[in-house]
């Protein structure tokens, strides 16, 4: 359908949130189908993915069903591999249909040339993540990881995810600096490229629309752990930033709860 909007979301965390948060994340799947050109899922969707060659980590088959079927009703699935989850490979490409994408890149979604990143490890500072990112993402770490017992990997990796912890309150108040740089990073691309129409990001966990120049938007879809939030790219309309209630759209702003959301 290409008249139909695209759908962006990020930061679902699944595994790591309550079982109501996986099952409204599906009805929102469900409800968006029938009118999607296609999904943009940017990063951490899985709060631990890896790929062994003969094992899937426990806990998604009901996801990965669902994102299967949207795959076969002709619908794209676009998958970017955030901090938590960028160790995908075939399973998710081949068996399930997605499009899996483990760097950030330039494509066009409802007729605009968009810059796609989860926004880890993007800008400046964060020297520390930066180093470990370097080295959790070297082959030779991947291979070792690969030895471990699954049971002992996904143990490691829930103690480092700490997902659970920042579930337990909303982000309030002040901006966090990682949140401010990658508005100052996605600002800086847009201006650096007049061929940009739209900056997509996630990580950050803050929705977000800011137009830094006329008709081109920075635009952070959020998070499932705090604001149910996802992104419609219309074709002929401007981006619209939208909250999920467990069966129907919000229209994100302060009034509906979102302190973090500039609109």
């Amino acid at each position: 359908m290409d008249n139909a909007p695209v759908f962006v979301t990020s930061d679902v965390h699944l595994g790591a949130v309550p079982d109501t948060t996986a099952r409204s994340f599906h009805r929102w799947l469900r409800w968006a189908t029938p009118q999607a050109s296609a999904f943009l899922i940017n990063g951490d969707l899985f709060d631990f993915w890896f790929e062994y060659g003969s094992v899937i980590p426990r806990g998604y088959t009901r996801t990965l069903g669902l994102l299967a079927e949207i795959v076969d009703s002709g619908v794209p699935v676009h998958l970017v591999g955030g901090n938590h989850d960028w160790w995908g490979g075939s399973y998710l490409t081949d068996e399930i249909g997605l499009h899996f994408h483990q760097e950030p890149f330039t494509g066009e979604f409802a007729g605009r040339r968009c810059l796609v990143a989860h926004g880890d490890g993007l800008g400046r500072g964060d020297l520390g993540y930066r180093a470990l990112r370097r080295v959790l993402r070297a082959g030779l770490t991947r291979w070792a990881f690969r030895w471990l017992h699954p049971d002992v990997g996904a143990a490691v990796a829930r103690r480092v995810s700490r997902t659970e912890i920042r579930t337990s309150s909303a982000p309030q108040g002040a901006r966090s600096p990682r949140d401010l740089e990658l508005e100052r990073w996605a600002r800086d691309q847009l201006l650096d490229d007049d061929e940009l129409d739209l900056v997509l990001l996630g990580h950050s966990h803050r929705p977000a629309r800011v137009e830094v120049a006329p008709g081109r938007f920075y635009i952070n879809s959020g998070d499932w752990l705090h604001h149910h939030s996802f992104v419609v790219l219309p074709p002929d309309e401007g981006a619209k930033l939208r909250g999920w209630d467990g069966s129907a759209p919000l229209t994100i702003g302060r009034a509906e709860g979102f302190p973090g959301a500039s609109t």
